[in-house]
């Protein structure tokens, strides 16, 4: 391979989240596609990061695309299922989410993958990238899409970006400070987080775990005193006695002097060697506090060289924040916002991937308070759901180069919105299909007509993928991709509610069910509470083994979420759905009266 020249369609530099999402979307749309990751675990913040409690995009109607199918591969391969923790419905081990990317990738002939690279060089030529410079090989191609983690493309090739905080002065973010003050100059951007795994050993005492330089237990004190220990440990419980730590409040997030993340490589690695470290040490104050029956997982990631890498450790930090490209338009708050008196954003004429995630930002130590976009939907809070404009993707000037992960054009406010892993999924599946699209009519990126890429999102034959959020049309309808076009050549038309209003919808919300959901469902009986507006709790009565326990009902489906508001308080109903002990939940899936 050493000073091989390798020629592609599209080159994705990144086998992240978004990296991989975009490279298998490229592929399997013809494109001839390299990929090149510096890990050999495929899925960045899902898996090799360790951040495998899923946030955003849960709702039924907005399981779509790539994400979707990643959903619904998870149901079927993780043993034990994903109702382990109470940050998400959706739990489960790393290696579980890596062999599916693995395998989706293996099966994909024109999709060569190589890891273990960063890049060194982007190649340019009159204003337009046309390739990437490795250690032992150059790869030339005709669309090149960064999917780093920190946007290493846009600093390597010299392509406007955004690190930092915007004044409310820029767009009249309403969330934004209106001058620099102490939290801007401290925390440039979020803050990320080490992963790392811890295991219940059982009746079996753990290994000890080993102090890092510069331990302090009074950094870590208080972190589960609102919660108390077990309720912190089932926060990130993943199955089978599997913890993810990854944990806000006195936990492992790490913000000291983030600049160096983007200054050079050398202040890279020192911050990277300190990061690892204070996971490490919040990892052994929690066995020196809950005992050895507690230690670090073995056997979750792949075993590779890295600094003072400890079982356990994830390959690579949780990064929320990275570079940010300076793009055709750029999310603002006010793009993920909902509007006045409704539960939607904005919908924009030019969406290809949509979100719902509340927002949320990690500043060690600050609480840092942002508008509200959560509603209350299916017994519990969700966020309102928005859209990615296309043009978020594309830098102002540089040609043959597309984002795909945290690195779109977004202010520093709505990247608390925009960085999870669904909507980074659902963004990287616009971008790969941007690509592939950009080689079959011979254009750049800026030039690709957005409807033709909009309606090859809505008809892939794998992965149909939405792009304006409707809160109760499943994507089984027939009228869906018509209803999608239909609201984005008539805005105005966009229900505030976020619900499209068709009676017809409900033989099909009921009449198809997701046999791998069906499956895992369990028959409960038992009386109905009705404790507010979407709030609701369940005494069960049957099976006698559950007999007296009450559970709060939440449901993703939308016609669940109906028939919970007109259920009777005191009525007796019959449940099918599975229960998370650690949410302490049952979600529902059917009703019977």
């Amino acid at each position: 391979m050493t000073n091989q020249t390798y020629t592609a369609d599209v080159l994705v530099v990144g086998g992240g989240t978004g990296g991989t999402t975009a490279a298998i979307q490229a592929a399997r749309r013809g494109a001839k596609t390299i990929l090149v990751s510096e890990f050999p675990m495929l899925g960045g913040m899902l898996t090799s990061a360790g951040v495998c409690a899923l946030d955003g995009n849960e709702l039924e109607a907005f399981q779509t695309g790539i994400w979707g199918a990643f959903l619904r591969e998870l149901h079927q391969r993780q043993p034990g299922g994903l109702d382990n923790c109470w940050a998400s419905f959706f739990s489960y081990h790393p290696q579980v989410g890596a062999k599916i990317f693995a395998d989706w990738v293996a099966q994909l002939t024109n999709l060569q993958w190589i890891s273990g690279r960063v890049p060194l060089e982007v190649l340019c030529q009159d204003n337009c990238v046309t390739g990437v410079k490795f250690s032992d090989f150059t790869v030339e191609a005709k669309i090149t899409l960064d999917g780093t983690e920190l946007g290493d493309l846009l600093a390597k090739g010299n392509i406007p970006f955004r690190w930092g905080w915007e004044l409310q002065s820029e767009w009249g973010e309403p969330s934004a400070p209106v001058t620099p003050n102490s939290l801007t100059a401290k925390y440039p951007v979020q803050a990320p987080t080490w992963v790392v795994m811890m295991q219940d050993y059982g009746e079996t005492e753990a290994p000890l775990i080993p102090r890092a330089s510069n331990y302090h237990s009074s950094l870590f004190a208080g972190a589960w005193d609102n919660y108390g220990a077990e309720k912190f440990l089932n926060y990130g419980c993943l199955g089978s006695g599997l913890f993810m730590i990854n944990w806000p409040n006195c936990g492992n997030d790490y913000g000291e002097d983030l600049g160096r993340m983007v200054e050079s490589e050398q202040a890279l690695s020192e911050f990277l060697h300190e990061c690892h470290n204070y996971s490490q040490n919040f990892a052994h104050f929690i066995q020196s506090q809950l005992g050895r029956r507690y230690g670090l997982a073995e056997n979750v990631f792949p075993t590779i060289q890295i600094s003072d890498a400890i079982r356990g450790d994830a390959l690579h930090p949780y990064y929320r924040e990275s570079r940010r490209l300076v793009g055709l338009t750029t999310v603002t708050e006010q793009d993920i916002l909902p509007i006045a008196g409704g539960n939607v954003a904005p919908l924009h004429i030019n969406s290809i991937a949509i979100g719902n995630y509340p927002n949320d930002h990690h500043y060690p130590g600050v609480k840092f308070h942002l508008q509200p976009k959560s509603i209350r939907w299916g017994g519990r809070l969700t966020g309102t759901p928005f859209t990615i404009s296309y043009g978020s993707l594309v830098p102002l000037k540089t040609d043959g180069l597309l984002v795909c992960e945290k690195n779109i054009s977004v202010s520093h406010i709505a990247n608390g919105a925009t960085r999870l892993q669904p909507v980074v999924m659902n963004i990287a599946q616009a971008a790969g299909m941007a690509a592939a699209m950009c080689i079959e009519i011979n254009c750049q990126p800026r030039d690709l007509p957005v409807r033709a890429l909009q309606q090859a999102l809505l008809n892939d034959i794998q992965a149909p993928a939405a792009i304006v959020p409707l809160y109760n049309l499943l994507p089984y309808h027939p009228d869906w991709s018509i209803k999608q076009l239909y609201y984005l050549d008539n805005l105005n038309s966009y229900p505030a509610n976020g619900n499209y209003d068709d009676t017809s919808l409900d033989k099909y919300v009921y009449g198809i069910q997701n046999p791998v959901e069906l499956r895992n469902s369990y028959r409960y009986q038992g009386v109905f509470q009705h404790i507010d507006q979407q709030d609701y709790r369940f005494e069960i009565t049957i099976p006698i083994t559950l007999k007296g326990y009450i559970y709060q009902l939440v449901t993703l489906n939308p016609n669940i979420n109906l028939a919970l508001k007109c259920l009777t308080d005191k009525g007796k109903i019959a449940i099918w759905g599975r229960i998370d002990h650690a949410g302490n939940w049952l979600l529902v899936e059917h009703i019977t009266y």
